[in-house]
């Protein structure tokens, strides 16, 4: 099933509204577990800083990780000194857990995350939420693999960042630069339609709700930071990187099979004139078109391959049928799979006939090549051979394309009574944005009308939570 033009449970972004005075813009998660020590210091420190920086109202959430020292203490008395601060107690470990949960049931339209050890330099907490309270972006990173970053850590730990963010990027086609960064922040409305889709409890939470968050089109906004390793960091290496290859193979493994509800979490990207619906503009085509070159590349290797092998036994006319039928079949399955995007077995057989009715569109043009060849040289030489079959392959890829999108995988999501019906029951409202099959969009709704912007709340300004 194509996903790639189904209007999601999302919005347009824009700027977030006003907020009455003292509801918290941002709520900043800090998860734990047996950090009594550097509890108190990191939120005093994350606390005054955002009150000299900050221009909204905001809160620092504790998520105890099932802590068995004195951290559930520690937390308690933060809380009931500082009135920006609350604490969220659970009883069992993990970090994506404890995410979960508090941004699940966080008011606060922004909502972010860091490690306790302050590891990022606090600079960065501004530029990483400014774009999601302006609308720019969905979710935002920190980056410490980015152009302008500055990081202090030993060659172990840089060995391993790097190594699986190449391994994200190797088999979950992944563009961000720094997935295991503690310093990451989303808008409230995409939280609440894509953590229902996150699986990991753990640490390989993040890595996965961005990966989800990037295949669904969302816009990830990236800043470079400057970063200290912490020496006494409690992580355990090992068994964190075990438990993320399992994670990525879980991911590759539901992606490729399709069953992941990625268009619950789709959204028009905004007033962008690229983005609006243009007459006779075909949507999709330029991804198409990415698609075909890539499997007709593969599939014009593989074919000169199989030409080659064939040659030896048998004359060139039967060799490029034989090479051509073998490459003709293998090229109408994966651009069925990878460039149109039909998944299931159904209408295979009529797609592969088809496709053979194309095969035989380019058997003639090929075949007439070498044809012409031979009556114009009586025994020409093999390479000459396979650059009249380059060049016809050439002329006949624009057709099969052509007759690829035109006729045997036609978009019909237009012409299909019930996928219409589908649409229809989902939306009760004509705007092509508003569909509600995922009861996250409910929030995201209420804000939709409001084009404000938020009412700054500064330090030297009166407020009854301002205590010193």
């Amino acid at each position: 099933m194509r996903t790639d033009s189904y209007p999601g449970t999302l919005p347009a972004r824009e700027h977030l509204p006003a907020a009455p005075a003292g509801t918290p813009v941002l709520d900043v998660v800090i998860p734990v577990y047996n950090e009594e020590k550097d509890l108190q210091p990191c939120v005093r420190r994350l606390r005054d800083h955002l009150v000299r920086t900050f221009p909204y109202a905001f809160r620092i959430t504790i998520a105890d990780n099932a802590s068995t020292d004195t951290t559930p203490q520690v937390a308690r008395q933060l809380a009931a000194r500082i009135p920006e601060v609350s604490t969220f107690r659970l009883e069992q470990k993990g970090r994506g857990r404890a995410l979960r949960a508090v941004w699940s049931a966080s008011d606060a339209p922004v909502l972010a995350y860091m490690d306790v050890d302050l590891s990022t330099d606090l600079n960065a907490l501004l530029p990483l939420v400014a774009p999601l309270i302006s609308g720019h972006s969905d979710l935002a990173i920190g980056s410490r693999l980015a152009c302008g970053s500055r990081v202090v850590r030993g060659p172990k730990r840089e060995f391993i960042s790097r190594a699986y963010n190449l391994i994200l990027r190797g088999s979950l086609q992944a563009r961000f630069s720094d997935a295991q960064c503690g310093f990451k922040a989303i808008r409230r409305d995409v939280a609440q339609a894509l953590l229902p889709l996150v699986e990991d409890t753990g640490w390989f939470f993040d890595t996965e709700m961005l990966v989800l968050a990037e295949r669904a089109g969302l816009r990830i906004h990236e800043v470079p930071v400057d970063w200290v390793d912490d020496p006494d960091s409690t992580v355990h290496i090992v068994k964190t990187a075990t438990d993320d290859l399992k994670g990525v193979w879980r991911v590759g493994r539901a992606l490729a099979t399709g069953s992941l509800p990625l268009d619950r979490i789709a959204r028009p990207f905004g007033d962008d004139p690229r983005d609006r619906d243009i007459e006779d503009v075909p949507k999709g085509l330029a991804r198409q078109l990415v698609g075909f070159c890539v499997v007709g590349a593969l599939s014009t290797l593989f074919y000169l391959l199989l030409y080659s092998g064939f040659r030896v036994f048998t004359g060139s006319q039967i060799a490029n049928a034989l090479a051509l039928l073998v490459s003709a079949v293998a090229n109408t399955a994966a651009n069925r799979r990878l460039t149109f995007g039909v998944r299931g077995r159904g209408g295979a057989v009529r797609h592969q006939a088809q496709g053979l009715v194309v095969f035989g569109i380019g058997l003639a043009l090929t075949s007439g090549s070498l044809a012409a060849l031979n009556a114009a040289a009586s025994e020409p030489a093999h390479s000459t051979e396979l650059a009249v079959l380059i060049a016809a392959n050439l002329a006949a890829t624009v057709l099969r394309f052509l007759l690829f999108r035109g006729w045997v995988f036609p978009d019909r999501r237009e012409d299909d009574p019930a996928r219409a019906a589908s649409s229809s029951s989902r939306s009760p409202s004509p705007s092509p944005y508003d569909t509600t099959p995922f009861r996250a969009g409910d929030v995201a709704d209420s804000w939709r009308d409001a084009t404000v912007q938020l009412l700054p709340v500064r330090p030297h300004d009166t407020d009854a939570r301002d205590f010193r």
